[in-house]
């Protein structure tokens, strides 16, 4: 539940950011700067919430950012300049990045318990809620403002939290369970400098394919409706086909793993998601990029989960930490560079680096198909 509030919220931002665009006034450039406020937040709160994590428990940080999101998603449509949107964006953006190093890693151990890769399973519903939260912004888009939207949005959020919270806290995750009696439950590996440099090249594989989620999300709508000439709603729609087609593909990530393997899983997806982003970004039609948005979203379904997971097998709740923490990088920061990129040329070519990157992250998992069982 809350993977799925976390992709809820966060498309609910951004199919809204056309409208805050306008509001503030802002140029391409000046709005990857706010955006970069995002960034900023998330980074500083992922750097401490790992340190949060170990000392209340995950249960614990994941309840106490599904209060904190809700409530500052309401922000950015109270602002009148791109100042004040970067300024309420690094609230936003800490709570952003809090929840989702603390609810991964209380996903860690579910995998660790069911012994299964299933993390794509979580994922799934993190999509599921972005396709929620994008179709219904496409629904209200032409009927409510952005300030009455994102203030439903909050409302949803603290209910949700509400509802969820209780129910997580009450239990411990059984891998933390006997820290009270022991000095150390779970030993830190010491790696050695080639082990870390693999963590290292995993969670570039991640930062890859996160950099596309979040160009899709942030300037998914913009290029539909500036380029393609799309109607607000249709443009939304965007994001939400690219949010249920990741849905599919990570709820079918377990058996893709269980059959293909780790490796051939990584090169595929990122192969057809090159491909998807390629057409979603050039094609001159906007049913040709919504079917471009849709293949990339299969396409990319399943390489964070991959490399995070990979990364935790080599090296432990550390390895998926730094993976993690990498790929939400790449989420972030990429949204700001697709703005400088579309004022110094132009969107659609800004957003050909998202095929650009998958095709990288397909050629780094093939390269590390050593570093652990494939």
């Amino acid at each position: 539940m809350f993977f799925a509030l976390d992709g809820f919220l966060f498309a609910g931002w951004v199919v809204r950011i056309p409208a805050i665009k306008q509001q503030t006034g802002a140029s391409a450039s000046t709005l990857g700067l706010a955006l970069l406020g995002v960034s900023a937040g998330a980074v500083i709160t992922m750097m401490l919430t790992g340190r949060l994590c170990r000392r209340y428990g995950s249960h614990a940080v994941t309840v106490a950012c599904g209060v904190l999101l809700p409530l500052s998603i309401a922000l950015p449509a109270q602002t009148h300049s791109a100042l004040s949107l970067g300024l309420v964006l690094l609230v936003f953006g800490a709570a952003y990045g809090g929840m989702n190093v603390a609810m991964n890693s209380a996903a860690v151990d579910l995998v660790a318990e069911l012994r299964r890769p299933v993390m794509p399973s979580f994922h799934a519903a993190f999509s599921l809620g972005g396709m929620v939260g994008a179709g219904l912004g496409g629904l209200v888009a032409g009927g409510l403002s952005a300030s009455t939207h994102l203030f439903l949005l909050a409302a949803i959020g603290l209910l949700v939290t509400a509802f969820a919270g209780p129910a997580l806290l009450r239990h411990r995750p059984a891998r933390t369970a006997p820290a009270a009696h022991t000095p150390q439950a779970q030993p830190q590996r010491k790696l050695d400098p080639r082990a870390r440099r693999i963590v290292v090249l995993f969670g570039v594989i991640a930062l890859c394919t996160a950099y596309g989620e979040g160009a899709l999300a942030d300037w998914g709508a913009l290029h539909l409706e500036q380029d393609l000439d799309a109607h607000p709603g249709l443009a939304a729609a965007g994001y939400a086909l690219f949010a249920l087609t990741m849905t599919i593909g990570r709820l079918t990530g377990t058996m893709l793993l269980e059959r293909l393997g780790q490796t051939r899983t990584l090169v595929l997806g990122g192969a057809v998601a090159a491909a998807g982003m390629l057409l979603g970004a050039l094609a001159p039609t906007v049913w040709l990029a919504l079917a471009g948005f849709a293949v990339t979203g299969l396409g990319l379904a399943n390489i964070f989960p991959v490399a995070v997971g990979r990364a935790g097998e080599l090296a432990g709740p550390s390895g998926v930490a730094a993976a993690s923490t990498l790929g939400y990088g790449g989420m972030l920061l990429g949204p700001p560079a697709i703005g400088f990129l579309a004022d110094w040329f132009s969107l659609p070519l800004a957003l050909t680096t998202v095929a650009l990157l998958a095709a990288a992250a397909a050629a780094l998992g093939y390269g590390a198909r050593n570093a652990t069982h494939a």
